[in-house]
């Protein structure tokens, strides 16, 4: 196997300013599950949704809601007939997601197998 080219400190830099953008527009606790939950159930209502995350608050979620229509992942559809509804939806571009989605659960699982066999061992009789 060919050894690589060490990076230079301006590649360091855009790479590590590449991560943070990416974890800046989908990092935190609740964004990432607000995505699954519109991709697994489609277009959703705003207290459908609250439902069907757990351990969300109205507070949060609104908030999570408003930064990620202005990162370009949910459009709020607005039907003015009586009585008004708001839907949120994914957009196309929150699809460009999809690897990063399948990437985190293959590793979160593979993770808490790891974290699970290790304190299975550590509680384990030694015979």
């Amino acid at each position: 196997m060919p050894l690589e080219k060490p990076h230079t400190a301006q590649e360091c830099t855009a790479a590590l300013g590449a991560v943070q953008d990416a974890l800046y527009a989908v990092g935190g606790k609740w964004k990432l599950p607000v995505i699954a939950a519109l991709r697994d159930r489609g277009p959703q209502r705003f207290n459908e949704l609250q439902r069907s995350i757990k351990g969300i608050s109205a507070r949060v979620l609104s908030t999570e809601l408003k930064q990620m229509e202005l990162n370009g992942f949910i459009h709020r559809k607005i039907d003015t007939g009586a009585p008004v509804v708001v839907t949120y939806e994914l957009t196309p571009y929150a699809d460009t997601l999809g690897n990063v989605l399948g990437a985190l659960r293959e590793w979160g699982a593979q993770h808490r197998n790891k974290i699970r066999g290790k304190i299975t061992a550590e509680v384990s009789p030694p015979f």
